[in-house]
């Protein structure tokens, strides 16, 4: 079972296609930036654009009223924004936000409905993935009800660290604290202990990873868990 999510810099759905059908796809498809702080995407409001991102990764938020923002999962390149199309639906449940930079191809939403049944392998790979993810929005449920603050932590730094194809993620300890629905106070001491064991580096909302294996240790089991389910699901279907 592999520890990590897939790193190569391509879209593990698109490259899990028959060599047909992930040419076809790539034709439609345009490269674009993944701007920090971009919303790709507003709840129950239809989608313009289905992102494939190829680095960086993108936060999935929902809000209350009078409440600040509360993340619910990660997507990076194991998986793709929009896969609600997988169910009919042009609509997605969640805001989602580009936590990081990177790059992604995306593909106009109206044409990849038209077309859809042209591709049904990526209509399979799509309803893997939506199981993963509905998978990880459950598991990070759990995880932010029962789970103290720095295992949690360092379960979200593994995250993205995975997707950001990078040591280091730009985040300051203000939206942490939304990301894990908890107090800056609580943040700011959490990541001060993992700086302080030198599991990370922390300036400036420069956050840089030093010691990964430490993390892993730090990590509450919902991390195994989540890579757990995505290597059942989606790794054994990448396309060699």
């Amino acid at each position: 079972m592999p520890t990590v999510l897939p790193t190569q810099e391509g879209n593990c759905l698109i490259d899990s296609l028959s060599g047909r059908e992930h040419n076809r796809i790539l034709r439609h498809c345009e490269p674009v930036d993944l701007v920090y702080g971009s919303i790709l995407s507003e709840s129950d409001h239809p989608l313009r654009y289905l992102y494939f991102p190829l680095t960086g990764f993108i936060s999935l938020v929902t809000t209350l009223e009078c409440h600040r923002p509360l993340e619910l999962g990660l997507i990076g390149n194991e998986g793709m924004l929009g896969a609600t199309f997988a169910l009919g639906v042009n609509a997605a449940p969640t805001r989602a936000v580009v936590q990081g930079a990177g790059r992604a191809l995306r593909i106009n939403a109206t044409l990849l409905r038209q077309e859809l049944h042209a591709y049904p392998g990526l209509l399979r790979a799509l309803k893997r993935y939506l199981y993963v993810l509905i998978a990880q929005l459950s598991q990070n449920a759990a995880c932010g009800h029962f789970h103290e603050i720095e295992p949690r932590l360092a379960r979200w730094l593994l995250m993205a660290h995975d997707r950001a194809h990078a040591d280091h993620v730009y985040l300051t300890h203000e939206r942490l604290a939304d990301m894990l629905g908890v107090r800056r106070s609580g943040v700011s001491i959490a990541a001060g202990a993992l700086q302080q064991r030198q599991l990370i580096r922390y300036s400036r909302g420069q956050i840089t990873i030093l010691d990964r294996q430490g993390l892993e240790e730090t990590a509450c089991g919902c991390y195994d868990a989540l890579i757990a389910v995505h290597a059942r699901l989606l790794s054994s279907h990448v396309r060699h």
